[in-house]
């Protein structure tokens, strides 16, 4: 159903080191720079990530309650997602990286916030 997710950043070139540290992890590509809009663009599995600073002048901020969620291939998968992210400028947020049940559903889930505060989930499945 989504097209596509923009997010906003105050720092285009430490979001740009921390992205493309996430999306190399899992096997994307780093991400392709328009200078024509200043946006930095990710797309990985027919999905697209779009970061820039806010078009409106003022400065980003990351949405209260909101979760960005990324969908992995396998535990391990999310684990070096997570320890790219922690490397490259994200912190650690919620439990550490690892196992959740949710009911019946099992899930292995690991939280990150990129340097402008934004929440990310890397999710497996299992």
């Amino acid at each position: 159903m989504f097209s596509h997710i923009v997010i906003g950043s105050n720092d285009l070139e430490a979001s740009r080191k921390f992205y493309d540290a996430l999306f190399t992890a899992v096997g994307g590509q780093p991400g392709m720079h328009d200078p024509s809009s200043g946006r930095l663009f990710y797309m990985h599995n027919n999905n697209a990530l779009i970061v820039t600073t806010p078009i409106n002048g003022e400065p980003a901020t990351h949405a209260n309650g909101g979760t960005i969620g990324f969908t992995m291939d396998s535990p391990e998968q999310a684990d070096a997602w997570h320890a790219a992210g922690v490397a490259n400028g994200g912190t650690t947020c919620e439990d550490p990286p690892g196992p959740r049940a949710m009911g019946e559903m099992k899930l292995y889930l690991a939280y990150l916030r990129d340097p402008t505060g934004n929440k990310l989930c890397a999710s497996y499945r299992g």
